[in-house]
């Protein structure tokens, strides 16, 4: 036997295991693949993408919903340059969204909330004094209630105990200003109205997009299928760090095992892991969870969730001569042109998103058909007359976590009472609200606390990028 024999030879590396492949765990899995570890990373769908995800109509790429990012999500463009996807998610050059009012007295009436290069919060000045939505007074009374969010921190706690719409009105905002520029944003971004929304959580949206840095709320969104991005380039990047992804594989048990290990129960196999992240829904999440890794379990149920309804109509001709834009006195919330990006070559193809959709969630298609083609008409002239090829819904009845007032304090960090297991999803404490930038960066807290817990040194990814 020669001394060689006799040397320890180097360390299998550590193994990781990434349960649910949506943009969390996404993260934290190349996170974690980068860091050296051996990562495993398994997902019940025979897809990746969370609720952001793209499906076939027949020769139609559909994307389940509308998702937009803003230029400060830092996380989410992270991962897009991760993926090598950035190029196909371009945001625009300066905030412009175009807002149509077609129950204005004077007969329909087109505004916009644009930026200029101008200082915070200078940059939105001329756009306001122009909104045509509003009246001079109301004008006013919205740069007084912005200069009042510019004042507040959203982690305070006693902000996420009161809902938005009582602190609107503290501050003297109108039911029409609360309509035409505080819902129209906050519906989009927190998935619940002013009542029904934590003030916490709007003031962060409110701060962090508007009154944080001039170009902040510049809007992005894909070109291309969701599942190009999330699905297709997400799985070549995980190829690429090592990572081994599993589809069609439904997790049933999270066990701790000993000398600090955890088995991960899958159909037919065991898993054994140095190390756990739980990136699922925050149901899946309490199921899973072994005994005592919280101290109040229950606290992950009473996290509501809230739904979101899209309607898809195919024209055999064009109606729309801009990307999107948003609407007044009408169901109608958000028109975006998908015709481009589904592969539609017949007409055009528009997408309506719907949040806070929790009254017509489960109406039936003819219901919605009769309601939703009409106001298309009100809205787009062009589209009268025009044949629909197709009329089509997706619901996701829990798209999002319910940014209730109190949500704040039932959100778990990453970190569990189980040494090795953590958590991530957008549904746990990142100070956001229940978005693709949320979920990102859930998967860097995760991963960054599991490597801590094993002692390997780790730079946050937004750092590193400084």
């Amino acid at each position: 036997m020669s001394a060689d024999d006799l040397t320890p030879g180097p360390a299998a590396p550590r193994h990781a295991v990434v349960v649910g492949g949506g943009l969390a765990g996404i993260t934290a899995a190349l996170r974690l693949a980068e860091s050296g570890l051996r990562v495993t990373l398994l997902e019940g769908r025979p897809r990746l993408g969370g609720l952001a995800f793209s499906f076939k109509r027949g020769d139609l790429t559909v994307d389940n919903g509308q998702h937009v990012y803003l230029r400060c999500c830092t996380a989410y463009r992270w991962f897009l340059d991760r993926v090598g996807g950035a190029h196909l998610a371009p945001l625009q050059d300066r905030l412009d969204v175009p807002v149509l009012d077609v129950a204005h007295p004077r007969g329909p009436r087109l505004g916009r909330l644009r930026r200029t290069a101008l200082p915070v919060p200078l940059h939105l000045a001329a756009s306001l004094a122009t909104y045509p939505h509003l009246s001079l007074a109301e004008r006013a009374s919205v740069g007084r209630a912005a200069l009042a969010l510019k004042r507040l921190d959203p982690a305070d706690p006693a902000l996420d105990g009161i809902d938005f719409a009582t602190w609107l009105t503290r501050q003297g905002q109108s039911r029409r200003a609360v309509e035409a520029l505080w819902d129209l944003i906050g519906v989009a971004t927190l998935n619940a109205v002013a009542p029904h929304a934590s003030m916490g959580l709007a003031a962060m949206v409110f701060k962090t997009a508007l009154l944080s840095d001039p170009s902040a709320a510049d809007i992005g969104w894909a070109h291309v299928p969701l599942g190009d991005l999330h699905d297709a380039r997400a799985r070549a990047a995980l190829d690429a760090a090592g990572v081994r992804t599993e589809l069609r594989t439904k997790v049933s048990a999270v066990l701790p095992g000993g000398r600090g290990r955890w088995s991960v129960d899958v159909p037919g196999d065991r898993l054994e892991a140095d190390t756990v992240v739980l990136a699922v829904p925050q149901r899946e999440a309490h199921d899973l969870l072994p005994h005592g890794a919280l101290d109040d379990p229950g606290r992950l149920l009473d996290i509501g969730t809230a739904p979101i309804l899209n309607v898809h109509v195919l024209y055999d001709r064009t109606v729309l001569r801009r990307p999107f834009f948003a609407a007044l006195g009408s169901p109608v919330q958000w028109v975006f042109d998908r015709t481009d990006a589904s592969g539609y070559t017949d007409g055009q193809y528009l997408a309506l998103s719907q949040s806070a959709a929790g009254d017509e969630i489960d109406e039936p298609v003819s219901v919605l058909r009769e309601r939703y083609l009409p106001e298309l008409e009100r809205l787009l002239p062009a589209a009268r007359g025009a044949k629909v090829r197709d009329f089509f819904v997706t619901r996701e009845r829990t798209a999002t976590f319910a940014p209730a007032p109190g949500v704040g304090r039932l959100r778990p960090g990453a970190r569990t009472n189980a040494p090795g297991l953590h958590l991530a999803g957008a549904w746990t404490a990142t100070g956001w609200p229940a978005t693709m930038e949320g979920a990102v960066r859930s998967g860097f807290t995760a991963a960054g606390a599991a490597l801590t817990a094993l002692g390997r040194p780790h730079v946050h990814p937004l750092e590193e990028a400084a």
